[in-house]
């Protein structure tokens, strides 16, 4: 591991997820349908686990699973519920960055367990990491627990709270070299979305990780040139790429990063079953972190999740 390069400032590690724990299901988002909760729940039950799904929870204003307000209640009721000790997103799709105004960080910050999904949640993992100082999970949601692989990467994320190892399955290095720095980052389109805002991303001292969905060449040039003009990579320590599923040719996106990022001699390195994709491997952000092009894999230090407290 590289020494003395980088400090971990957050410390609300949540507590480890056992079997016969309680895991609290959200709509932060995009609503979610009867048949995708009661499947995704089956799933979790089958693995020794119950499950709490919300009053409400299925509530639907438009494309999003109810008002804002309703939302960001179901949230605040599941960390402030003692009884609850994970809470799992049941989709993305659009909502999560309209919540940022109304959430009670101080609330969520008392009361750390672990908050897992991405895509469209990657704005509320961002913001818990920087006001709550709080270690969250960048993985699978309730409607994405399908395949074995994805089942075996949540399952052990969960039951893990030291070192995860995490090999690019298709190695690709863009620039080479090793790093260190607290994990960071997730969904391009959301992040881009929080600049300028009061939630402005800021990556400085990270090793940053981007991935998307259906976007292409144009656009995620856009997005990556406006968070450079406005300082979000400042400071950055490398960049990990994850799945970029149903965007522009992969050699083309490579080439844009090098291109956005080459006055910076920073490692980046691509080719992580991380995202949008049949495999999406569960990263506690907010953690520290190594990369290391060489052998073409992310180490992820903890402890990234803790002991349940005896009292």
């Amino acid at each position: 591991m590289i020494t003395g390069v980088f400090e971990i400032m957050l410390v609300n590690i949540p507590e480890l997820l056992q079997k016969g724990d309680t895991i609290g299901i959200a709509a932060p988002a995009g609503s979610a349908d009867r048949e995708t909760l009661h499947k995704g729940s089956r799933i979790l039950e089958s693995q020794g686990f119950s499950v709490f799904l919300p009053q409400g929870l299925m509530q639907n204003s438009g494309y999003l699973a109810g008002e804002d307000a309703h939302r960001a209640e179901i949230l605040h009721r599941l960390f402030a519920d003692d009884s609850v000790r994970a809470i799992l997103c049941a989709r993305g799709g659009y909502g999560s960055l309209r919540l940022l105004p109304l959430l009670d960080y101080d609330l969520i910050r008392r009361h750390p367990k672990i908050f897992m999904g991405f895509s469209d949640i990657t704005a509320l993992l961002s913001v818990f990491c920087e006001k709550c100082h709080m270690i969250c999970f960048h993985g699978p949601m309730l409607s994405t627990l399908k395949t074995e692989d994805s089942l075996a990467d949540f399952f052990q994320s969960l039951a893990s709270g030291s070192l995860l190892r995490i090999p690019a399955a298709n190695p690709l290095v863009l620039r080479s070299g090793r790093a260190g720095g607290g994990l960071a980052g997730g969904n391009l389109a959301t992040l881009c979305h929080m600049v300028g805002t009061d939630f402005h991303p800021f990556f400085e001292g990270k090793i940053l990780l981007l991935e998307d969905w259906k976007e292409p060449l144009y656009k995620i040039d856009r997005m990556l040139s406006q968070m450079k003009l406005a300082a979000c990579f400042r400071g950055i320590r490398g960049i990990v790429l994850g799945n970029f599923s149903d965007c522009a040719a992969e050699k083309e996106i490579h080439s844009l990063l090098q291109d956005i990022f080459r006055e910076d001699d920073i490692p980046m390195m691509a080719g992580f079953d991380i995202g949008h994709g049949p495999r999406n491997i569960p990263l506690p952000l907010g953690t520290a972190a190594e990369m290391d092009t060489e052998k073409a894999e992310l180490c992820i230090f903890g402890p990234f999740t803790r002991q349940k407290s005896s009292v």
